[in-house]
C-alpha cells in the first residue's frame, strides 16, 4: 500500500539573527559576566521551527516571515533556503531585521533577549493561500492580533493549527478555541493556566491536544483525554538554544507526514530535540532526517514504538 503524500506545513512567525556569547554562567539581575567568544547564527522561533520541519522532519515546508532591508536578513534567508524551506517574505524598509542576544552557559543552558524589529510588522492579512497545507504552526513572537487572525483563517479552511505558546503570555480564549495542538514548556503552561501543579494545569487547558516539554525529563502529552509520556534521549548537551524549536518542528512534520501514532511522533520529536543540543546555534544544530532516524534505530532498537501510558489524575491508566 502506498503511503499518503505528506501535507505541507506552513510556519508563520519570527526570524532573527542571533548574537551568541558563551560564558561560565548567565548573568543574574544586576550582575556583569565576562564572556568568551561571540558568534552569529540565524534564529527566531518561527524560522527555527520551519527549518526543523523541513530538515529534521522531512516535511514540505513553507514560511511566512518579515525581514528588514539590511545585512542581517541575508544569512537568515540563506539558511532557510538551504534547508529547502519555501519563503514568503514581507520586506520592511522601515524596520531592522529581528535580532536576539543569547548567553549560553557552560552547562548548555541559555538566557535570551529578543528585539523583534521587522517581526512586529506582520499582519493578519499576510497569510498566503492555504491550498495543500495540512498544518499551520505558530509561535508568540509575532503580533498577537495577527496570530489570532491566522489561526482563525486556518480553522475556517480546515487546516490543523499548532501553537507553541512561547514566549509565555496571557492568551484570549477565542485564540485557544482555534488551536488543535498546544506545545508549551512547564513555565509557559503555568503562566497560561495560573496553576503550578503539572497534572492540574494540563487538564485545565481547553485545547484537544497539549504537549508539555520537560527538558531532560522528556515530554508529557494529553491527547484527546489520554496521557502520554516520552522520556528524553541521553546526550552530551553543548547548547540547548534550539532544542524546543526543533521539538516543535519535528513533531508537526511527523503529523503532517501522516503519522497517526501520536506517541511515535513524540518520540521522533524528542530524538530530534536531543540531537539539537549537541551542537551550537539554533539552526546550525538542527539534525537531518537521516540523523534522527539513526538515533531512533540505535537508542531502543527498530521495534521500539515509543511513549508510555501514565496514570490519569483519577488513577486509571490512559491508553495510547
Amino acid at each position: 500500500m502506498t503511503a499518503p503524500s505528506p501535507r505541507t506545513v506552513l510556519v508563520a512567525g519570527s526570524a532573527n539573527l542571533d548574537f551568541v556569547v558563551r560564558a561560565a554562567h548567565a548573568p543574574a539581575p544586576g550582575e556583569t559576566v565576562l564572556g568568551r567568544e561571540l558568534a552569529t547564527y540565524p534564529g527566531g522561533k518561527g524560522a527555527n521551527q520551519a527549518l526543523a520541519c523541513a530538515r529534521a522532519g522531512g516535511a514540505p515546508t513553507r514560511m511566512l516571515l518579515a525581514l528588514g532591508a539590511d545585512a542581517h536578513a541575508e544569512p537568515i534567508e540563506r539558511s532557510l533556503r538551504d534547508g529547502e524551506v519555501e519563503l514568503i517574505v514581507r520586506r520592511c524598509d522601515e524596520r531592522a531585521t529581528g535580532t536576539a542576544f543569547v548567553c549560553v552557559a557552560d552547562d548548555g543552558e541559555n538566557a535570551i533577549v529578543v528585539a523583534p524589529g521587522a517581526n512586529a510588522a506582520l499582519r493578519g492579512d499576510d497569510l498566503p493561500a492555504l491550498d495543500g497545507v495540512g498544518w499551520l504552526l505558530l509561535q508568540l513572537e509575532s503580533p498577537l492580533d495577527a496570530i489570532a487572525a491566522w489561526a482563525r483563517q486556518a480553522r475556517a479552511a480546515g487546516v490543523a493549527v499548532a501553537l507553541n505558546a512561547a514566549p509565555a503570555q496571557a492568551l484570549p480564549m477565542a485564540l485557544l478555541d482555534d488551536i488543535d495542538l498546544l506545545i508549551v514548556n512547564e513555565g509557559e503552561l503555568s503562566a497560561l493556566t495560573g496553576l503550578a501543579d503539572l497534572d492540574a494545569a494540563l487538564a485545565a487547558v481547553r485545547v484537544p491536544r497539549v504537549v508539555v516539554t520537560l527538558g531532560a525529563r522528556g515530554c508529557l502529552a494529553r491527547v484527546d483525554g489520554a496521557r502520554l509520556r516520552q522520556d528524553a534521549f541521553a546526550v552530551e548537551a553543548v547548547d540547548t538554544t534550539g532544542a524546543g524549536d526543533t521539538f516543535c518542528g519535528a513533531l508537526i512534520a511527523a503529523l503532517a507526514r501522516g503519522d497517526d501514532d501520536f506517541a511515535a511522533a513524540l518520540r521522533r520529536a524528542c530524538a530530534a530535540s536531543a540531537l539539537a543540543c549537541t551542537l551550537p546555534g539554533a539552526q546550525t544544530s538542527v539534525p537531518s532526517h537521516a540523523e534522527v532516524e539513526a538515533l531512533l534505530h540505535t537508542a531502543e532498537g527498530p521495534d521500539f514504538v515509543g511513549g508510555t501510558s501514565v496514570p490519569t489524575p483519577s488513577g486509571q491508566a490512559a491508553s495510547r
